[in-house]
């Protein structure tokens, strides 16, 4: 094989190892804290919400990608991601289930009781909430397809939402001043797959607010980790 073959299949190996790490890269930091969660029988120390916050940015970019075309890789990651996000919920609800002595009040989505958004005893509220989410998305989406601004804020709240990942984590460690039961392994790995894939958009010229907003995950990202190191002396029985 020439010198030129050689750099074409190198080229093309790089580029699909690149593809299947963008795919599958993003689900990795969860892994950690989804066997904690499953060893420990302990919820509290994760925070709900960043799920909640992974499924809206992600439902988001796959409307995205209806009106404004990106790589495949991404619109596939965003698909495995939300598969991802559902299975830890439906783990944690079942682990709050059986951790309560005496069943209380069950606490649906029907319900539309504010006071308990994001905090419901099923696994179905938290499929239904975003299946309405997602309809009304498509919907609108539909409506305005040929409308450039509608497409374009669509791709930047949903890289926004994404940036902003970690911050109910971030907010939960600051009230309990405790980073116990959170796994270090998830926002160390949240670091190494935020920066490889602002990285990948800078090299892959992605839309533009792709890259911006992976800069800004990338700094709270380091902010949590700080936390780490702030609240070490509550961290005795942290979980690694």
């Amino acid at each position: 094989m020439s010198g030129e073959g050689w750099l074409e299949t190198l080229q093309w190996g790089v580029g699909w190892t690149s593809a299947v790490a963008m795919m599958f890269g993003g689900v990795v930091p969860y892994i950690p804290q989804y066997l904690d969660i499953k060893k420990t029988e302990n919820t509290e120390g994760f925070s709900l919400y960043v799920c909640l916050v992974l499924l809206v940015a992600n439902t988001l970019r796959i409307l995205f990608w209806f009106g404004h075309w990106f790589e495949l890789p991404l619109l596939f990651q965003s698909i495995i991601m939300n598969i991802a996000m559902v299975m830890i919920i439906a783990l944690c609800v079942s682990i709050r289930k059986r951790g309560q002595l005496v069943h209380g009040k069950e606490h649906v989505f029907t319900e539309f009781d504010y006071d308990y958004f994001w905090e419901w005893t099923d696994v179905q509220s938290y499929v239904e909430f975003m299946l309405t989410f997602s309809t009304m998305g498509c919907v609108l989406m539909y409506i305005f397809l040929d409308s450039p601004l509608f497409v374009e804020t669509t791709g930047f709240v949903s890289v926004l939402t994404e940036a902003l990942l970690a911050v109910p984590q971030f907010y939960r460690n600051f009230i309990s001043k405790s980073t116990y039961g959170m796994s270090r392994k998830m926002v160390f790995m949240w670091l190494l797959g935020d920066t490889f894939k602002t990285v990948y958009f800078w090299l892959r010229s992605s839309p533009f607010q792709f890259f911006v907003c992976g800069c800004l995950q990338i700094s709270i990202d380091i902010a949590v980790l700080g936390q780490c190191v702030v609240y070490r002396k509550k961290n005795s029985h942290l979980i690694n």
